[in-house]
């Protein structure tokens, strides 16, 4: 399928008083287009609304209004087909105790009325590293384990979209490695992937294009690259010949001392020039031994959207 993997309109979601305390805007009137074939990041800080909405794609939740399309299926139209379209790793480790991971497998795949002909435990095993535990209980698996086998659960029915709620958190690099490896796979091989994560320098280097959202609605959707233009503050780091006793001082600059003498200086490229900097290092009496420069990463972009929403 061409186009986009999941369309969603005004989504909605408002949670009804509790205790005394006014409802809550969970969602408000949220407008985000997923394209097919990428690996998509869904950030926001704790409460921003990722979870409610993860929660409504998968069927989990039902929302108050609007309207979501996964893989070509209406939720309201084909609820069916849209949640067979979609498979979902949790934060939480969900997992029956008294079940093998294969036996596990079968039961999903039952679940969601995969043929016995059509099956494919023992190859997700194998995909998730678990071939060798195909016969354990889940109870006497470790937890980078049981995280193996969250993914392998989400890939029973082959979806077509693969959502991954904050995979690696907690886990060992070893794991981690492992779990990027298998995303950038199932990519290749064309499943969407979406993405949520508090590591935003997995983001980075994972993710195509990404949303953000914060207290219910969508502040940013982008590409990453163009994301990161976003910014144009740069960092100059320079490292005198000698240690310094004036810092440089110029009208749109920022100095920052560092360990081992080194200085920072930042500003906004599009008002203040390099080679203004330079001057202010110069004035200051300053001789360089070294310099480089310093982009904005993925964290500077979110905390400079969030903070202004």
């Amino acid at each position: 399928m061409g186009g986009n993997a999941i369309e969603i309109r005004g989504l909605t979601k408002t949670y009804p008083p509790h205790k005394g305390e006014p409802e809550k805007r969970a969602l408000k009137g949220v407008d985000l287009d997923i394209p097919s074939g990428c690996v998509f990041g869904l950030l926001g800080p704790n409460g921003a609304g990722k979870s409610t909405l993860i929660n409504i794609l998968a069927g989990l939740v039902v929302k108050t209004a609007g309207k979501v399309t996964i893989w070509g299926f209406d939720q309201d139209v084909n609820p069916r087909q849209s949640r067979a379209a979609i498979g979902v790793m949790p934060q939480e480790l969900n997992l029956d105790p008294f079940f093998t991971p294969r036996g596990a497998l079968e039961v999903q795949a039952g679940l969601y009325g995969v043929p016995k002909s059509q099956r494919r435990s023992d190859e997700i095993l194998r995909l998730v590293g678990l071939e060798d535990k195909a016969h354990a209980y889940a109870r006497t698996l470790s937890g980078g384990m049981r995280r193996r086998l969250l993914l392998a659960k989400a890939l029973v029915h082959h979806p077509a979209v693969l959502v991954l709620d904050e995979p690696t958190a907690g886990v060992d690099i070893e794991l981690r490695r492992m779990l990027w490896d298998n995303v950038r796979r199932l990519n290749e091989e064309g499943m969407t992937i979406i993405l949520t994560t508090h590591y935003l320098e997995e983001a980075e280097q994972m993710c195509d294009e990404i949303a953000i959202i914060n207290h219910g609605e969508l502040v940013a959707r982008d590409t990453t690259g163009n994301l990161l233009g976003r910014l144009d503050a740069k960092t100059l780091v320079i490292r005198p010949d000698a240690p310094v006793t004036h810092l440089p001082q110029a009208e749109g600059i920022e100095v920052e001392t560092r360990p081992h003498g080194e200085l920072a200086i930042t500003y906004q490229s599009g008002r203040t020039s390099a080679e203004q900097v330079l001057e202010a290092v110069r004035g200051a009496g300053i001789r360089i031994s070294d310099v480089r420069t310093e982009q904005a990463d993925l964290e500077d972009v979110f905390l400079d959207l969030t903070r202004s929403t």
